[in-house]
């Protein structure tokens, strides 16, 4: 039963009459399936005309070897592994399976789907509740490798709910006038290109619940965090953000995304479109560190806000004296070079530079490695300093996104500054890349 495929080459000549089963002695399988004796000879014992034999040859090693075998995966340890078993035992090498591929099966609402109890939905019902893109989604977003995926009727109206907010968007950025260059257009070009390179790093692992997530959420937040902080206005990039979300979207909800290139006034489909690659010369860690850096600064301000259950008046940010830049550099560095214990490294180069109160050294060299130590994981040193380095100025141009999210004055002090408002010294906690606060 393992090597039937084998069997599917030869089946018509069957099928047809051609051929009567006992004419496919072991004989003649031998020649058929592994080249072995000599046509003739068995042609004149076994009663099958010599072209007809020679033709059942040629038509396994046409379809031979299986590219891929596809079955349920509680078959590995037993039916596909003897499948491997058996080819290698009868069949020459070339001919040994090539891949095999495994099949789970789809829970709903959390049970196994069963006839009897009446809890399954049929493709076609599926496709008139939720539409075929809101059930392809629904299904890839459901699992991922060797999981069974388990179809959510809440996760089936989500998905259709996400696809008619695509198609708005869509809406809205082909009827919006933009020829100018916006504040956040540099960040969303770059964020675009991060995403283009994980989608298909993705896509050619098979990690396709990754793939769509990253397509249909991921760059879906990147939309909104890029509105919010423009105010709602749309900049020059906007359009081939767009346009380019479309494309990554295609083979996940490929109906929609037709129907979105159409909106945007494209011709021709999406489908046929190359795929995109991403720019490296649109890529500004930078400015992707500093967005990241002020939404890590909005959950910092939030957190005191639970602790003193009062909305503040005015808010205070101190961003760290230009010496404490210093120490990012040397921590950076010791990252780089792996010692045994960097934080204690840290320390001791912090009180021989005098940079700090010894007492205060240890706290102060273990928030410098907690702070940078995500950062450092995706952004190249260099990037870290830069931002440092540009870091008064990134939060005073931010100041009027913070007030409006706020509601509440917001003021920005470097910290040592000459005509500074600090009544609880708050401004001593500033660390690069993270801002002392103050609030009242």
């Amino acid at each position: 039963s393992t090597i039937y495929p084998a069997l599917y080459t030869i089946s018509k000549y069957l099928n047809l009459g051609i051929v009567k089963p006992e004419q496919l002695t072991v004989e003649a399988l031998d020649y058929i399936f592994r080249g072995v004796g000599s046509p003739s000879e068995i042609s004149a014992r076994s009663g099958l005309d010599e072209p007809i034999l020679k033709q059942m040859r040629e038509e396994f090693l046409y379809w031979y070897p299986v590219d891929m075998r596809i079955s349920a995966k509680e078959l590995v340890p037993n039916h596909l592994t003897f499948y491997i078993f058996q080819h290698v035992a009868i069949f020459e090498p070339r001919h040994w399976p090539r891949g095999i591929g495994v099949n789970g099966m789809v829970k709903i609402e959390g049970e196994k789907m069963s006839k009897s109890k009446g809890n399954f939905i049929p493709l076609k019902k599926a496709v008139e509740l939720y539409g075929a893109d809101a059930t392809r989604a629904t299904l890839l977003l459901a699992a991922e490798d060797m999981d069974d995926p388990d179809w959510r009727d809440k996760n089936a109206r989500e998905a259709g709910r996400m696809l008619e907010t695509i198609l708005r968007i869509c809406r809205e950025v082909a009827s919006a006038d933009v020829e100018e260059l916006g504040e956040m257009d540099a960040w969303l070009l770059s964020i675009l290109q991060r995403r283009i390179a994980r989608i298909t790093s993705m896509m050619e692992i098979l990690k396709t619940r990754t793939a769509i997530s990253e397509a249909l959420y991921e760059l879906y937040n990147d939309w909104r965090w890029y509105l919010r902080r423009g105010g709602g206005k749309l900049g020059k990039a906007a359009k081939t953000f767009v346009e380019t979300w479309v494309k990554l979207l295609a083979p996940f909800i490929p109906f929609t995304a037709e129907e979105c290139w159409s909106i945007l006034g494209k011709d021709g489909f999406v489908s046929t479109e190359r795929w995109p690659e991403p720019d490296e010369k649109l890529v500004d860690g930078v400015r992707e560190l500093e967005e990241e850096l002020l939404s890590r600064l909005m959950e910092d301000i939030r957190s005191i806000i639970e602790v003193y259950r009062r909305r503040p008046q005015r808010i205070i940010l101190y961003v760290a004296a230009s010496e404490k830049k210093a120490a990012l550099e040397k921590a950076l560095e010791l990252m780089k070079e792996k010692p045994k214990n960097p934080v204690g490294d840290l320390i001791r180069w912090l009180i021989g530079r005098k940079l700090v109160e010894p007492k205060k050294a240890p706290s102060l060299a273990k928030l410098i490695f907690d702070t940078i130590s995500a950062c450092a994981q995706r952004y190249e040193p260099e990037v870290l300093i830069k931002a440092a380095e540009r870091e008064l100025e990134f939060y005073q141009k931010a100041k009027e996104f913070l007030e409006r999210e706020f509601n509440a004055s917001v003021e920005v002090y470097r910290e040592g500054a000459e005509e500074i408002y600090d009544p609880r010294n708050k401004a001593s906690s500033a660390l690069p890349l993270r801002p002392g606060i103050y609030l009242e």
